[in-house]
């Protein structure tokens, strides 16, 4: 694999790390920028290029461990603050109730999603319907939320931020754009719905990326390891710095700019596609 396919690998896992956790979709910029400009399906293939798409995530999702390792840790019984753990009562149970419903969606469409929504027409159309969900969070959550830590979220909420977490499963749609707005929605401030976010989404990304191995395992080739490896380092260091800089924003900023900027996306992208 020469130098350029690897610098194809290099710009992917940039957009995937910066894209990851911001309300804006990774894997819709992804499908832009590659389907549009880089073309990894040439040299890839259609199957293995999609589950590159996916398995940088992993790297994503290593930089949230890195960040959220000590509440990650407690979850499971590995860490204690004080000689007491943690999670007083955010406990694991809310992470599996929350990711229950997108997990039993996915498994049951990730065929035709993998066949129909993976294109930059789809990507369009989702664009456009998560920033109207995020516009109608900022406008109709409560402007006092109550649930102002992850101690405070109930199951009820980790479950219906779960049902609208099932929107992510169409690309261009965002998985935080959906959890963050349903998030807030349902009571939490936009801090504390970007942190569960973003911990529920551990499980559920390495899940995913997972199966997309496994069932495109023969279409893979070893040939291919530099760009995944390149792709997945890439991915790491570049989501390590969004996730501290969007962590750091969202409370002063929440969704409205980054509805903006998707609706602005989507009319340049709609008239490159159709004019």
């Amino acid at each position: 694999m020469d130098i350029f396919e690897l610098l194809k690998a290099l710009i992917l896992g940039f957009v995937e790390g910066m894209t990851e956790f911001a309300p804006v979709s990774s894997t819709g910029h992804l499908i832009i920028v590659d389907d549009m400009w880089l073309k990894s399906q040439e040299f890839l293939g259609k199957y293995p290029a999609n589950t590159f798409k996916i398995v940088i995530q992993l790297g994503s999702i290593l930089a949230v461990v890195v960040v959220f390792w000590k509440r990650l840790f407690s979850l499971v019984g590995l860490y204690k603050i004080d000689g007491k753990k943690m999670n007083a009562r955010f406990n694991l149970m809310h992470v599996i109730v929350g990711m229950l419903p997108a997990v039993v969606l996915g498994f049951a469409f990730k065929d035709l999603i993998d066949d129909h929504l993976f294109g930059v027409k789809t990507v369009i159309v989702a664009l456009l319907a998560g920033a109207l969900l995020m516009i109608a969070a900022d406008k109709l959550g409560p402007r006092h939320p109550k649930v102002t830590t992850l101690d405070q979220i109930t199951y009820k909420q980790a479950f219906t931020v779960g049902l609208v977490q099932c929107l992510s499963l169409w690309p261009g749609f965002s998985r935080s754009g959906a959890t963050i707005s349903g998030g807030v929605l349902f009571g939490m401030n936009h801090r504390t719905a970007a942190d569960f976010t973003f911990i529920m989404a551990v499980p559920i990304m390495m899940g995913a990326s997972l199966v997309s191995v496994l069932k495109n395992w023969e279409h893979m080739s070893m040939d291919h390891l530099s760009f995944y490896v390149v792709g997945f380092i890439s991915a790491f260091v570049f989501a390590l710095i969004s996730i501290r800089f969007f962590l750091k924003l969202i409370s002063r900023v929440k969704l409205m700019p980054f509805a903006i900027y998707r609706i602005i996306l989507a009319i340049v992208l709609a008239v490159i596609v159709f004019m």
